[in-house]
Order: C-alpha cells, then sequence, then structure tokens
C-alpha cells in the first residue's frame, strides 16, 4: 500500500512541475467545483471562461478522458469512483489539480 501512495504522490508532483507552458502556469480565476464529484458532474470555470481543453489521467498516468468544452459544466459519469489528475487548457495556459471521484 505504501508503494501505491509513493506512485501517485511522484505522479501528481511530476504532473504539477510538468505544468509551465511558454513561461505561463496557471489559469487566472480558475476553480473546480465540487471536488469530490458526487453527482457524476463537475464544473470549471475561469476568468476568460475560453474554450477547454480537458485531460484527465488516472493514478497510473494513463489518459482515460480527453474532451473540449465551450462552457463551464465537465460530465464524468463513465469515470469508475477514485483519484485522478486533471489537466485544463486555456489560451495557452494550464492549470493541474487532484479530481476526486466518489
Amino acid at each position: 500500500m505504501k508503494h501505491l501512495y509513493l506512485l501517485v504522490t511522484l505522479l501528481f508532483v511530476s504532473f504539477t512541475y510538468g505544468q509551465d507552458r511558454n513561461g505561463k502556469a496557471d489559469i487566472d480565476g480558475f476553480k473546480l467545483y465540487p471536488n469530490p464529484v458526487t453527482d457524476g458532474k463537475v464544473y470549471i470555470s475561469t476568468t476568460k471562461n475560453a474554450p477547454k481543453q480537458i485531460a484527465i489521467y488516472d493514478v497510473l498516468g494513463t489518459k482515460v478522458l480527453e474532451t473540449k468544452i465551450t462552457g463551464k459544466e465537465l460530465f464524468l459519469a463513465d469515470l469508475d469512483a477514485g483519484v485522478y489528475v486533471l489537466r485544463v487548457y486555456e489560451l495557452n495556459n494550464v492549470a493541474t489539480r487532484k479530481l476526486i471521484i466518489k
């Protein structure tokens, strides 16, 4: 079990340090709610509300979902309960967060 926690920690740290693209890091006004997700959908809002490219990875680093949204709502009903890494790209900026689905 300790190995799993170590793997999750290393994966999360690598995503966090790897999020800098073209000198820009986090997205202004980035909000992700609710987290943990209980009803199969999550809302992602930013200051600019531009279209967003979404990538979701499991704890092993496998991409389980890739989509593009123009609004704030992202449907996650097809994902199993667990811990994921959510990566959001908007206007040459990127934000990476831990996502929990119950």
